[in-house]
This record gives C-alpha cells, structure tokens and sequence, in this order.
C-alpha cells in the first residue's frame, strides 16, 4: 500500500527523533570552544519541529551540575503547521520545555554560568548524550558558522525563476507588480515569492525593526505596509550570508496568508499558516 511521506512526517512529530551528523560540530562560548565532536546527533524532541545537537558527554569541555530544581521550564507555544496536521511547537518555545523526560543541567565553563542550557535525557539510545541549548553558544558546522538551529537535513529549499505576472496588493493598493518573481519551495511550508525590488513599491513600505534568522536562507529584515491593521512586518528581504540562497538574496517576499496575490490575474487562495 502507498504511503503519502508527508503523512509519514507528521504522523511521527509525537516521537523522540534522533539522526546522526556526520559533520564536525563546534560549540562556543565567547572565545573559548566547550564543544568539538565528530558524534553530534540531531534531536527533535516529541513536538519539535526543529533538531537541536545532542553531544557525547565526554567531548564538552564544561562542568554540569543539576539545574535547581526551581529552574524556570518556560512557556509553549503550540501551532499547527497545517490544517490536517497536528499540533508542534513554534520554535519561540525555549530550550528548558522538555516534552520528553530527563534531567536539566547546569553548564558551567570559560567563567560562566548557564542554568539549565543542557539536558540529559532517559531514552536509553540517547545515553551518554546530552541535549544543548542552541541559544547559549555559538555554533560552527565543519568552519562555517550555522544560526538558528542546525539544519535538519530532511529539510530543504528549493527556488525556481517565473514568468508568471504577480500582482500583491493589501486593501485593493498594489503593493508589487512583476514577471520576474523567483518561487521558493521549502519542506511542509507554503510556496513563497521573491520580488526583485525594482518591482516592489517602497515607497508604500516603511522599514521595520524586526529581524529573524532562517539556517537556510540568513538573516530576514522586515517592512511594514501602515495602510492596514494585518501590515505590520508584511514583508522580508534576506541578507547574502548563505550561498544556497543566492538565487533570492535582496529579493522582497510577502506573507501571502495576509496579502492578495494574483497569479496573471487570477487570485490565489491565502495559506493557513502560523504566520496568518
């Protein structure tokens, strides 16, 4: 019988997941490197969405020490990365929520003090391991930096050129207009369109302060169209950090769960998304 894969995907986001990396895996604080180790794993802890880097104890330069027991676990954020789909967590939910038993540890090395940036887990294929905080250190895969979180690599991108006439518009104004759009395609996410600028109307766009990082794509800055309440950080345009992503560096994209995009001239159902 055939099985649809992202049924499969999804059907196992309540599980403990582990894969092994291959790379050379490098973690800093300040400039002293606590971690280097060729037996990294990718965890995803049961509704995690994004793998975080389990290493063997005995490769961390650092001292653990229980976390205190009153050791803040933090809030969750659920959300449904599609309609059919179960509920996972936004990866706004901290390091210290735990969905799978173990004990939070304390980091301590280079004179500092991280409560609770590591977690020993139970399952006993994960023995001798412990799971780091993302957030407490600064990351290298082989000599390149990595942000975010390490790259999941049932995750990817794909982009391809369009022909097709894009129109956006919010609230009846035309916002962009173009045949040169660039369309990328990411695992489980909605299609996005990538506007060169020239074909973008900036002038009724105004910067906003915001940013996020993509392990994928670099770092995103945002605009904001102020003619609508559902405005607010509309749109993105990343840096050139990420050679996998040249094809839409200094391209503008727009969350199509809140705009109006007609493909030549046709209008296009909005996604259901977090982001909607």
């Amino acid at each position: 019988m055939s099985v649809k894969l992202s049924d499969t995907m999804l059907g196992i986001l309540s599980d403990l997941r582990y894969e092994p990396t291959s790379k050379r895996v490098r973690g800093d604080l300040g400039e002293t490197t606590v971690i280097d180790t060729r037996r990294a794993l990718l965890v995803w802890e049961p509704k995690r969405v994004t793998p975080i880097f389990a290493v063997p104890e005995e490769d961390l330069r650092a001292e653990l020490s229980a976390a205190m027991s009153g050791h803040e676990a933090g809030e969750e954020y659920p959300v449904a990365i599609m309609l059919e789909g179960p509920p996972v967590l936004d990866p706004r939910t901290p390091f210290s929520r735990h969905t799978t038993t173990g004990t939070p540890l304390t980091i301590t090395a280079a004179g500092a003090v991280l409560p609770g940036a590591a977690f020993r887990p139970d399952d006993p294929a994960l023995a001798g391991y412990v799971l780091l905080d993302f957030d407490s250190l600064s990351w290298r895969e082989d000599d390149e930096s990595i942000i975010g979180h390490p790259r999941d690599p049932f995750h990817r991108i794909d982009i391809r050129d369009s022909a097709d006439r894009i129109t956006v518009q919010m609230d009846g104004i035309t916002l962009a207009d173009t045949s040169r759009a660039a369309v990328l395609y990411e695992t489980l996410l909605p299609p996005r369109l990538y506007i060169p600028p020239e074909d973008v109307r900036f002038d009724a766009l105004e910067p906003s302060a915001t940013t996020t990082v993509c392990p994928y794509k670099g770092q995103a800055n945002y605009f904001s169209y102020p003619g609508s309440p559902k405005g607010k950080d509309v749109a993105w345009q990343y840096d050139s950090r990420f050679p996998d992503a040249t094809q839409i560096h200094g391209l503008v994209c727009f969350f199509n769960e809140r705009v109006d995009v007609l493909v030549n001239g046709e209008p296009q159902p909005k996604p259901v998304t977090p982001w909607s």
